[in-house]
């Protein structure tokens, strides 16, 4: 009996690059002021299309994830604990984080009350662009880098890098 090994062979010439930021987001407002220019202005010239009679904007939210952390603070400014929640909307976020520090039970818990640690924060937003081509690749932004992923034609990452330079939150 012959046994064979599995190979795995690429399919496609689809590409990956990184931009890590020399500094990241400062907070929440200024990620999502990000997000929100790449998908109100579609800097990279994406184009809307359909999918089993649902018609896609050019640049579509398709993954959001958004991590709050907390610290405990007990008597003597001790920390006596900390924890975090992860939600999949920035409506969540903001929400948990409010539920996290009034939440008596988990405080007492704790010995301690709960401090949000915003610096601590980590968010993470995946877009989606369609090419004029019918391609797609996605464009996700979090809160140290810029990844841009799934593309086959080389320009995709230079339009994307010649927009980078523009932008002054990336610099």
């Amino acid at each position: 009996m012959l046994i064979t090994m599995a190979i795995f062979r690429q399919k496609t010439e689809k590409r990956s690059a990184v931009l890590y930021l020399p500094t990241p987001f400062p907070d929440i407002r200024a990620f999502t002021a990000l997000v929100q220019l790449v998908i109100m202005n579609n800097p990279f010239g994406c184009t809307s299309y359909m999918t089993d009679r649902k018609n896609h904007p050019p640049v579509e939210k398709i993954r959001e994830m958004y991590t709050a952390k907390f610290v405990y603070i007990g008597t003597g400014r001790l920390q006596t604990g900390s924890g975090s929640e992860i939600y999949d909307t920035l409506e969540g976020y903001e929400d948990g984080i409010a539920a996290v520090v009034s939440n008596t039970a988990n405080a007492m818990a704790h010995r301690g009350k709960a401090k949000h640690t915003p610096d601590a924060d980590l968010f993470a937003v995946t877009l989606q662009c369609h090419e004029p081509d019918d391609t797609l690749w996605l464009f996700s932004v979090s809160r140290d880098r810029i990844t841009i992923s799934s593309y086959q034609d080389d320009a995709v990452k230079k339009r994307v890098d010649a927009w980078a330079k523009t932008v002054p939150a990336l610099q």
